[in-house]
């Protein structure tokens, strides 16, 4: 049975798109304005975007055009994912021999193809995609092609709708309501056994961080000062961005990864507190700094759901409070900033599901680490 060109490329187009998805987790990307083109996205892949593009390019104004379009697409793209280069694959599928094809654009492969066994035998390709030689459907056309190509796209799907479903459905939440509740008592009790939460003796005596006692030995105070508030607008502050990111990041990342970053990232803040000066400090701050940290990791891996939270919400967050930080006195800001790195690093040791590698992973502990042990030596180096 013979099929004229625009089955032939449909066909191609099917047969890729398979492979990406089901083989290499590449996932669509709707881009508005196109036509008879596919742009799919992977994060994690050798490219982060792979474009393919089955329009006839006839001439080599119309090569140029589409390559410039490509271009401004990608730049829309980058400021949606808050990426600064993307790496991109330009699949043509129908270009005329007149075109002077140039593969080579700043972070764009181009290649083009006329049959599928081109695909299979580019080098280049093997190279970065070793299972396109016996993954890639070749066997099949028609309605044959349509049927196994959808039924495995839909499986996968299934199988992607699943996990988010268990991330993104609501949850009780539990330790984030504790941890809230620890912090009110610690602070009910400072006054009931104590001259009140702006007292500094009070403060060091329920176990408020300072750079001489931790130097003595008494460690834990860089967990404790975490549950300790110097007035009752800091209290409420700390407690009411506790509430509102933490109820959310405990349903994502799950009860005990929240709990580690949580406890993690503001042990982080109160080590880098006491390295950088000698006062007496204490809150909830830093732990979540950690948490957003935290969320800034996660989203990012999650951003076709969170990505408009990241730029609008986050980002903005972060950095109007750290600016706040360095610009008011009587903030500790450090243990702000060890507590963001300390949140974004142990969600990468956690792990994301269904997104980290298990080289992250291992990378995000290994920095946490060297961290934690670079700024101890600093501390207890004399």
């Amino acid at each position: 049975m013979n099929y004229n060109i625009a089955n032939k490329n449909d066909e191609m187009v099917m047969a890729l798109i398979h492979y990406f998805i089901t083989e290499e987790n590449y996932n669509p990307i709707v881009v508005k304005g196109v036509k008879d083109e596919i742009w799919l996205e992977n994060l994690d892949g050798p490219y982060r975007i792979i474009r393919i593009n089955s329009n006839y390019i006839h001439n080599d104004e119309q090569y140029k055009f589409d390559i410039f379009k490509t271009k401004n697409i990608i730049k829309q793209i980058k400021k949606k994912t808050l990426s600064l280069n993307i790496n991109t694959l330009n699949i043509f599928l129908n270009v005329s021999d007149n075109v002077k094809f140039d593969s080579d654009t700043k972070n764009i492969s181009s290649v083009k193809y006329d049959e599928l066994n081109e695909i299979t035998e580019d080098k280049n390709i093997l190279e970065l995609f070793p299972k396109i030689k016996n993954k890639l459907i070749k066997d099949k056309e028609g309605i044959d092609l349509l049927v196994n190509v959808t039924n495995d796209i839909n499986t996968k799907t299934v199988k992607e709708n699943e996990t988010y479903s268990k991330i993104f459905s609501p949850k009780k939440t539990i330790i984030t309501p504790i941890l809230i509740a620890i912090c009110v008592f610690m602070f009910i009790l400072m006054y009931v056994f104590g001259r009140g939460s702006e007292d500094v003796l009070t403060l060091l005596l329920f176990g408020a961080n300072n750079r001489m006692l931790v130097e003595s030995g008494q460690v834990w105070r860089l967990i404790t000062s975490m549950f300790l508030h110097i007035g009752i607008i800091h209290l409420i502050v700390n407690m009411y961005s506790l509430f509102v990111i933490g109820k959310q990041l405990e349903g994502f990342l799950g009860r005990f990864k929240y709990l580690l970053v949580y406890l993690g990232s503001g042990f982080l803040g109160s080590l880098l507190s006491v390295v950088m000066h000698e006062g007496v400090s204490a809150g909830a701050s830093g732990a979540i700094f950690g948490l957003l940290g935290s969320l800034l990791y996660f989203g990012y891996h999650y951003r076709l759901y969170l990505g408009a939270v990241l730029r609008t919400q986050v980002i903005p967050i972060i950095i109007i409070n750290l600016l706040i930080g360095f610009s008011l006195s009587g903030i500790d800001n450090f243990a702000h900033i060890g507590g963001l790195v300390g949140g974004y690093l142990l969600t990468m040791a956690l792990g994301v599901p269904g997104k980290t590698k298990k080289s992250d992973q291992i990378n995000g502990s290994i920095v946490f680490v060297l961290l934690v042990a670079f700024l101890s030596f600093v501390l207890f180096r004399y």
